[in-house]
């Protein structure tokens, strides 16, 4: 196994940003890159399908003002006065959003996840609450962004992008509204030009269903969000990109695909995953009786119920069902095989060695971070920019990959409460792991399946880093043996669950119109 500093050089090749620091420790999300000019334009993207509007010519937008009228012109008279001479703070922002601000916004998504990232604290008679989507402010401050949350937030974002550039690019070209700068030479641009149609504008359309899908995802947050998506629109006019109305053609249709998925979103079972304890006692009764062992909490005081016992029955995207791809029995407590996993571990824990130690602290993706999911929204970012995706490509890449990470992660879900299996600490006596052990059942592990279910696709989509990829989602598998988190049969079958997952994504986009 490699250790952690070829994990570094390998981060090196395949990033144009800084490198990861331990996911133990502060996670920064803000990459310093130059903004691009695209590798190709997609001109036939607004044929593409989406997942789930009907088509891209679903949502309407008005015509646009022809650009010999005397609105357009007046328009392009105020776009020349706002990018002519931009004050410090105009200029950064320019630069920081880069146009379309996708992965800005990718980034945004995985630092809100870090920041709800945290379990609640029992009260002073040892009670736990549970965050309430209805009462957002009042302790536990909801969400509560452990790794289910996470990967479904991240889904919802990266999705309702992608279906909103597949209709942004189908009125684009349907429009076919040259960017101003062509037909207004000495328009100052701050950013490389590209030859895309500038109706509706695309950075506008990222940025309002951004902030409507985030707001509703991290509704403390709403201002922040508000502030951040007035700043980004504002900067197209700023670059020299885009004229107003430009820019409002692209905050209404990305406002109305946001409402587009809110249906799907209050319907997908979520409001039920964190259960009750008694439907959490019953499925723990279930599977004891099932299989004659089941998993406790072991924290002090004892918490009743685990991260989201019903996360397993949420809405999946491109699995047919959890069954399908449900690993077999794990190994009973005192087989022969059960055994051989626990001298594993055990030499393991008597023989760590420095790097292991690392490679566990890396991948620990723990309270207060972006969880695994985000740790491979950050790959996907890296490459996004390493290939110069324009903005309906890159979505494309975050929604494939998060639609996987959901199925991923829904799956994993379902194996571990169906299975109910415990953790190291309860079967192996006086046995202590490194990192903290999670609030849910052990088998499978959940690193392993959205990690291979993350590499799976994106090696669909970066073949030349395939290789790369699969030695992150090695590495991050056998962390948790390193941590004392998990059993081999864990990992392994893991990572079985996330290759087949991620088949299913890859399966999805071959047939989507965008190979």
């Amino acid at each position: 196994m490699k250790n952690i500093f070829s994990l570094f050089f390998l981060l090196s090749v395949i990033s144009t940003a800084f490198l990861f620091q331990s996911c133990s420790d502060e996670q920064p999300t803000y990459v310093a890159y130059e903004p691009y000019q695209y590798a190709s334009l997609d001109e036939t993207g607004g044929s593409w399908h989406p997942k789930v509007l009907s088509s891209g010519a679903q949502i309407g937008i008005p015509a646009p003002k022809d650009i010999t009228s005397p609105e357009y012109l007046a328009e392009l008279a105020a776009l020349k006065a706002a990018s002519a001479q931009l004050s410090s703070d105009q200029e950064d922002a320019v630069k920081y959003w880069g146009g379309d601000g996708l992965v800005r916004w990718n980034e945004i998504a995985r630092e809100l996840a870090a920041k709800y990232n945290l379990a609640p604290a029992p009260d002073s008679a040892g009670n736990y609450g549970v965050p309430n989507s209805a009462d957002p402010g009042k302790y536990p401050l909801f969400p509560f962004a452990h790794p289910p949350y996470a990967c479904r937030a991240f889904a919802y974002w990266a999705t309702s992008e992608y279906d909103a550039l597949i209709s942004a690019w189908y009125h684009k070209y349907n429009f076919n509204r040259p960017a101003p700068y062509t037909t207004d030479a000495s328009i100052v641009t701050h950013l490389p030009k590209n030859a895309l149609p500038s109706y509706p504008a695309d950075g506008a359309v990222i940025a309002a269903v951004s902030k409507a899908a985030l707001s509703a995802l991290f509704p403390l947050e709403k201002e922040y969000i508000a502030a951040k998506a007035l700043e980004h629109e504002n900067s197209l006019m700023w670059a020299g990109l885009n004229v107003q109305s430009d820019i409002t053609a692209g905050d209404s249709l990305g406002r109305a695909v946001w409402n587009a998925f809110k249906g799907r979103a209050g319907s997908d079972g979520m409001k039920n995953a964190q259960t009750p304890r008694t439907r959490s006692d019953s499925i723990r009764d279930a599977a004891e009786a099932m299989w004659h062992w089941h998993w406790t909490n072991l924290e002090t005081p004892p918490r009743p119920v685990g991260i989201t016992p019903w996360f397993g029955k949420v809405k999946l995207w491109n699995v047919p069902s959890v069954e399908i791809v449900r690993p077999g029995i794990p190994p009973a407590p005192g087989s022969p095989d059960f055994e051989t996993a626990v001298k594993e571990l055990k030499d393991i824990s008597d023989n760590i060695t420095r790097d292991q130690r690392r490679i566990a602290n890396f991948w620990s993706d723990g309270l207060g971070t972006y969880t695994p999911p985000g740790h491979w929204n950050r790959f996907a970012s890296d490459l996004i920019i390493k290939n110069r995706l324009n903005p309906l490509r890159a979505a494309r890449v975050f929604a494939y990959l998060n639609m996987a990470m959901e199925d991923a992660g829904i799956s994993c879900w379902d194996a571990k409460y169906f299975y109910h299996y415990p953790r190291p600490i309860e079967t192996i006596p006086g046995f202590k792991g490194i990192l903290g052990t999670p609030n849910f059942p052990s088998y499978t592990s959940g690193h392993s399946t959205f990690s291979f279910a993350g590499a799976t696709v994106l090696s669909h989509f970066f073949p030349d880093d395939a290789g790369v990829l699969t030695g992150y989602a090695e590495e991050a598998a056998i962390s948790r043996m390193y941590a004392g988190i998990h059993y081999r049969f864990d990992v392994e079958a893991g990572k079985q669950q996330g290759i087949s997952v991620g088949n299913y994504s890859v399966d999805a986009a071959k047939a989507d119109g965008g190979e």
